[in-house]
């Protein structure tokens, strides 16, 4: 066995006895002299060039250097070996080099198999591993997230990579590293000369594996039958190839996809005339025809729900040169929900129209479209309806006069889509009118002869058509007319009020008084039979009272005391229908026939009585009083 490493530590070494008193100095070290050293005796043959040169200088002569003297133990293993004659013959392969050199030195390169011409295959980056230890192939693949592919940990294990894929399926024992020949035929007979070596491979498989000098960034590589293209490499594969090869140059090839086709476009036949165009276009898209599929998603928002019904109304008149159409008033609602039209007209005495439904509900195109085409029609939508406006509605055209005051309210918490009623819009409008401020302001005093800085509607829009030329809509001096409006303080009759709720409530089939006395008992913690207004309004919007946030105001205020506090017994006792009774309410006579949408009221004809135009002017101008 042969030690390596320190074989004596450092240190003051006694010469062997008789002389141990004494210990080894320069001069008993020399070629060719022989030393012992507690016990074993080691020989000196040579030395380097600094000991000589040492040697001499202190005047030793250093002689020639002698043959390293054979160890008897490798003599005698040696001639061991020579004698013995193994059965199989045996050929050393030596890899270790190769393994202690390159361990854990691996070339990675980015690859591409494109795979999109074959029926669902698709482009997939791959990652390739080229280990220098034993010149094996490893690949693995890069999935993208929701790529709807397993995981899989390797798209090749690590191994060999042949260059040709196999012609067929090899035999075992087909592929090995040597082969063995049986020169005798008999294996019982245990000869030592029975196994030869086949040291010229015959009928082996000729297979030539990928290597290092194989791989190069643009070179398209054979996996299997899968043609990978090495797009690109990391930087310790980049210097690699650049000390043991030379190469310089690592052109990088961009792995995105082509791009499409250009889509064909896919043309439909003209619509037939049967059924809606929808129906008609899914029988032309599949050989099932399958229901037109509706939105959703905007029912379920812009949907009635409690006092928001989510419905805008108009009060329009005919347009028609017929003397006897000339008056006729109707009532056109528009559903945002799924953008659906009716038109109703209200039932008036005497006038020689039956009046009821004029359309029902549906939607309408717009006027100058081919009837029997193949694209979609264009219909009405809630953005083109604006007082002022004229609305053909199927070759009937109706000019909008009004609107009710959710319809109003609206338009302007929408004002990005409702630019009409966008107060912003509407004065930046007003302000780039060419009259100067001084006259403007002179026609608004004329017409307020008593200076109360107050104009009554129709001469407000009288004022704004003449300044402006016309330039400005009705829905526009509305919009204007309703923000600077002096606050109305008609008061209604208490009985007509209860009336009207109590008439809400049996529509509704509102019974829950002696929940919401219960509610208000609970909360009314020092038992005063009192709460603040604030409370009740809250009990009575949590628990869904079919009425609108102003009649519920409006209801409030009267059983309001002077310290905003409602008597809840009171005041329920007098919602009951059921216990205290109101008369019947009476809706104006032209109201008494319901449409589908339920119209609730005429608009007023105008939206405020009177307008606070100095303030008006102050904003738009800048006017002081």
């Amino acid at each position: 066995m042969k030690y390596k490493g320190i074989y004596i530590r450092r240190h003051r070494i006694s010469l062997p006895p008789p002389d141990e008193d004494q210990f080894y100095n320069v001069h008993y070290f020399n070629i060719g002299e022989e030393v012992v050293f507690y016990g074993r005796k080691f020989k000196i043959f040579d030395c380097d060039p600094f000991t000589k040169n040492f040697l001499r200088k202190i005047g030793v002569k250093v002689g020639p250097p002698k043959q390293c003297p054979e160890d008897p133990y490798m003599k005698m293993r040696k001639e061991v070996l020579e004698a013995v004659e193994p059965l199989r013959p045996y050929l050393a392969v030596d890899t270790l080099k190769q393994f202690l050199e390159y361990d854990g030195k691996v070339l990675r390169f980015f690859c591409l198999w494109d795979d999109s011409a074959s029926l669902f295959g698709d482009r997939r980056e791959l990652v390739l591993h080229y280990f220098l230890a034993d010149d094996t192939i490893e690949i693995k693949e890069l999935l993208p997230h929701n790529s709807g592919r397993d995981a899989m940990s390797l798209f090749l294990r690590r191994s060999k990579l042949p260059k040709y894929g196999p012609a067929g399926i090899y035999q075992p024992g087909q592929l090995v590293e040597r082969a063995i020949l049986n020169v005798y035929g008999d294996a019982k007979e245990q000869r030592p000369d029975a196994y030869l070596f086949d040291k010229y491979h015959l009928g082996k498989p000729e297979e030539h594996f990928y290597k290092d000098s194989d791989l190069a960034v643009g070179t398209t590589i054979n996996v299997w039958g899968r043609k990978v293209l090495l797009c690109d490499c990391d930087n310790y594969t980049k210097c690699y190839y650049k000390t043991k090869y030379g190469v310089e140059n690592f052109p990088s090839i961009p792995c995105d996809p082509p791009a499409p086709p250009p889509k064909i476009e896919r043309k439909f036949p003209p619509y037939n005339g049967f059924g809606s165009e929808e129906d008609s276009l899914r029988s032309c898209i599949g050989l099932r025809p399958t229901p037109h599929r509706k939105n959703f998603k905007k029912f379920m928002e812009d949907d009635s729900y409690g006092p928001i019904s989510n419905i805008l109304r108009f009060f329009a008149k005919f347009i028609t040169h017929k003397c006897a159409d000339m008056d006729r008033m109707f009532v056109i609602s528009f559903f945002l929900s799924d953008d659906t039209l009716s038109v109703f007209e209200p039932i008036e005495r005497n006038s020689g129209n039956a009046g009821g439904l004029f359309l029902k509900r549906s939607r309408v195109r717009k006027p100058g479209q081919e009837l029997f085409k193949s694209e979609p029609s264009e219909y009405i939508k809630p953005e083109e309806l604006y007082i002022g406006t004229t609305l053909n509605v199927n070759g009937y055209l109706f000019r909008l006069l009004n609107a009710d005051d959710y319809t109003l309210n609206y338009m302007e918490s929408h004002s990005e889509k409702y630019p009409f009623s966008n107060l912003e819009l509407v004065l930046k409008k007003l302000k780039e009118v060419g009259m100067k401020t001084k006259d403007i302001k002179q026609v608004f005093s004329a017409a307020d002869p008593k200076h109360t800085k107050l104009v009554d509607f129709n001469t407000f829009r009288d004022i704004l058509i003449d300044i402006t030329a016309g330039t400005l809509v009705d829905q526009e001096i509305i919009t204007i007319a309703r923000h600077y409006r002096l606050p109305c303080t008609d008061d209604i009759d208490m009985t007509t009020l209860m009336s009207q709720i109590h008439e809400k409530f049996k529509k509704s089939m509102f019974e829950n008084f002696d929940r919401l006395v219960s509610t208000c008992l609970y909360e009314d913690r020092e038992k005063k039979h009192v709460l603040p207004t604030q409370d009740i309004k809250r009990i009575c919007k949590s628990s869904r009272l079919p009425l609108s946030d102003e009649l519920l105001v409006e209801l409030l205020s009267r059983f309001e005391d002077k310290e905003k506090q409602i008597n809840y017994e009171a005041f329920f006792s007098a919602l009951n229908w059921r216990k205290n009774p109101m008369p019947e309410y009476a809706s104006p006579s032209y109201l008494k026939e319901k449409c589908e949408d339920i119209w609730l009221g005429m608009p007023s004809p105008i939206p405020a009585k009177y307008i606070r135009y100095l303030a008006m002017l102050e904003d738009v101008y800048g006017l002081e009083e």
